[in-house]
């Protein structure tokens, strides 16, 4: 799954998403709330309310199993995070003095834990620290009568401990450096990749060794924990399984219903071969309206991008807005043939791209709070090759987004005059629909691997680089004249609206989400700035330059069609090494390019960010479901509520949707 959004949405986008927005018929509200570097909005799910019975109970129950695996992605972001989270849930529940000084930070402490499902930060992964003092919080946790270890305490105050929930550092150990949970105690990075080394699936339909598994030493031998019922995460996973089940008497279609079972099958056994029939069925189901995504999936926090974080998104498709997708998928050989990359890595013909554009129903694990707005599945090469992928947009997330983001002084700030301003503002939010069509319809769709490259060839680096080709693809295309003759671009201007937003997001707009003296960790933040950075530094004609005016640093455009050439020129090399699976050349394309911040830069951008009041970071609350039944217990409507607020949702969750115990 390639994801946008923690991902792709520009911080030109992202970032100015604060204004509380009301619709005036419904007086719906898009801001909930507000705390240290995040905000939460709300989100419609429109067209709701016209779907039959049927694929809103479908809908209903794919939530539910959505929701029972929320546990999973906390243990597996820290081993210590459930005993955390339900520790200060106990003391926030319990605490008799609320408007105790101390008690307002461990509230805000809370807040930032739910958020970012840990102690870490959900996207720069450093561990953030409370606020009140540990002498405080041992008493509150006395006067409470919760019970949490001296160790865990150490955990949470100690900065030395368990610092980054995913080490990117070179030389260093990224397993055993890593705070993440998918590895036992003791485990070094060579031990790990020698086990996947010794397990690996060389055959034509590969079984994705480690997806579903954390590994852990016994008797001083590597061993494999499989996440399954009466395994690894059982307690959830039945829930899961139980609620996909329901499921299955609302399927629409076979093909669907078929997805359904081997899905429960591989939450039952942990059988990859079921998870391989699953995807295929997935992949295979285009007539459903109602679609999902649930479980073991993307492979981002795994320091060795192996192992998949729990996650769910479930939606469904939103009829009108789908037509500018699939104008793009149907489209997508043309795309493959006319690209710059070497004739050798294309595809000698693209099989399935299917695309849509959806309204998001629920989120879960790792897709809740902060979420993606585009997908593209499954990840794995041999089924896309063989049997497409599908690729989507969450339509309802970017109005969200953009409905919040009007009039704050965000563009006025850091957008160089007045004529880029009003081209943003009439194609901005057009542009950034279209590159995550593109993105994901042709970007992760596109290219092939020569024989013997697999997936693990550009190890640590690999998300990097393929948010980057996805990315890239999308730039080059967005500038097409063929997006003009499908209809789907007003005129041969409005990409560089596009443009504008991609470069100064990467160059310096991006930059408000890190912290003075860090670099840059996060795969699809150095992609941007890998791609950005490129650029600047091979514009040897200026086509793209930093300029000063009034003491204020801006991105200037000096050559539009020249940057896209450069785009192109950077396209066929980035290709090049994934098809190479070329670990020494993405490895130098990273850290020359992606990695490291110029400080002076870095301090202005803060500044001037800082005086605009802004949350970098934007997460969401999710709607509230209610079967409604008849007098003999027969549902006749799911009802559907708003009025959740951020504090009473997160506790509802883990009274509610909270089976596994606190060490696993």
């Amino acid at each position: 799954m390639k994801k946008i959004g923690k991902v792709l949405f520009a911080v030109v986008v992202a970032a100015v998403m604060v204004a509380c927005c009301k619709k005036e018929n419904d007086k719906f509200t898009y801001n909930v709330d507000k705390f240290y570097d995040l905000e939460i909005l709300r989100y419609q799910v429109q067209g709701y309310d016209e779907l039959p019975l049927q694929q809103k109970m479908l809908l209903y129950y794919l939530s539910e199993a959505a929701l029972y695996g929320r546990d999973i992605v906390y243990d597996q972001n820290c081993r210590y995070n459930l005993r955390i989270r339900r520790a200060l849930e106990n003391v926030y529940l319990n605490y008799a003095d609320k408007q105790d000084e101390q008690f307002v930070l461990l509230e805000k402490y809370l807040k930032r834990v739910w958020f970012s499902n840990g102690i870490h930060h959900h996207y720069s992964e450093d561990k953030f620290l409370p606020e009140f003092t540990r002498d405080w919080f041992e008493a509150a946790l006395a006067a409470t009568h919760t019970d949490l270890s001296q160790e865990v305490i150490e955990v949470m105050f100690n900065p030395a401990i368990y610092s980054k929930r995913m080490c990117q550092t070179d030389g260093k150990d990224l397993v055993a450096e890593s705070a993440g949970n998918y590895y036992g105690e003791g485990v070094t990075q060579a031990e790990a990749e020698q086990w996947y080394q010794e397990h690996k699936d060389d055959s034509a339909e590969p079984l994705w060794i480690g997806l579903n598994s954390q590994l852990v030493k016994e008797d001083g031998q590597i061993v494999e924990r499989v996440y399954k019922v009466d395994g690894l995460y059982s307690a959830a996973l039945e829930k899961v399984v139980e609620n996909l089940q329901k499921a299955l008497e609302y399927a629409e279609t076979p093909e669907q219903r078929l997805a359904i079972e081997k899905m429960i099958e591989f939450n039952k056994t942990g059988d990859l071969a079921a998870f391989n029939a699953y995807c295929i069925a997935w992949v295979k189901d285009l007539n459903s309206r109602v679609d999902y995504v649930n479980g073991f999936t993307e492979t981002y926090s795994d320091p060795l991008g192996i192992t998949g974080t729990w996650e769910s998104l479930v939606n469904f498709k939103d009829l009108e807005a789908t037509k500018r997708t699939e104008l793009i998928s149907s489209s997508a050989q043309w795309f493959e043939d006319n690209s710059t990359t070497d004739p050798k890595y294309k595809k000698e013909e693209v099989k399935g791209v299917s695309a849509k554009v959806i309204t998001a129903a629920m989120l879960g694990g790792d897709c809740y709070p902060a979420t993606p707005i585009g997908i593209n599945l499954p990840n794995a090469n041999w089924i896309r090759k063989e049997y497409g992928s599908k690729s989507v947009t969450i339509d309802n997330l970017s109005h969200a987004y953009s409905e919040a983001a009007k009039g704050n002084g965000f563009n006025e700030e850091f957008m160089i005059d007045d004529q880029i301003r009003s081209l943003y503002e009439k194609y901005g939010v057009l542009c950034s629909d279209l590159h995550t069509d593109l993105h994901e319809c042709v970007g992760h769709g596109s290219g092939k691997l020569m024989p013997g490259v697999t997936k693990d060839n550009l190890k640590e680096h690999g998300s990097t680089i393929e948010e980057t080709r996805a990315d890239l693809l999308g730039l080059y295309y967005l500038a097409d004249k063929k997006l003009v003759e499908l209809g789907l671009m007003p005129n041969e201007d409005a990409y560089k609206a596009g443009y504008y937003q991609q470069m100064m997001n990467g160059l310096m707009t991006q930059l408000v989400r890190i912290e003075p003296g860090k670099d840059v960790e996060e795969a699809h933040m150095r992609n941007r700035q890998l791609i950005a950075q490129w650029v600047l530094q091979h514009a040897e004609n200026k086509e793209v330059e930093i300029v000063e005016r009034d003491g204020k640093h801006y991105l200037a455009i000096n050559d539009y069609e020249g940057l896209r050439r450069l785009y192109g020129e950077l396209l066929r090399e980035i290709q090049r090494i994934t098809s190479e699976g070329d670990y020494a050349a993405a490895k130098e394309m990273v850290e020359k390019y992606a990695v490291k911040v110029d400080p002076v830069l870095h301090r202005e951008i803060l500044e001037r960010y800082a005086k605009l009041n802004l949350a970098p970071y934007k997460g969401f609350v999710n709607p509230v479901y209610t079967v409604v039944c008849d007098k003999d217990g027969n549902p006749t409507d799911v009802k559907i509520s708003y009025s959740e607020g951020y504090i009473d949702q997160h506790l509802r969750y883990s009274r509610c949707y909270s089976p596994l115990p606190d060490i696993n």
